[in-house]
């Protein structure tokens, strides 16, 4: 797996972990933690898309 999948896998990956931690912390009444957790899984989504768009620019050889 090169470098680049698997920091694709990666920020899926924390996508969903940030995503399902909105979730519980809101499930459970801490805010303060479901909102942080709801940008986080807000946010990863941008970085992913930023990376790979960075990283068709960048020339291999």
């Amino acid at each position: 797996m090169s470098l680049k999948a698997f920091h694709i896998v990666f920020v899926t990956a924390a996508t969903l972990l940030a995503a399902g931690t909105a979730v519980w912390g809101f499930g459970q009444g801490t805010t303060w933690l479901g909102v942080g957790a709801a940008v986080a899984a807000l946010a990863l989504p941008v970085y992913g898309w930023w990376f790979l768009g960075k990283m068709r620019s960048v020339n291999y050889l």
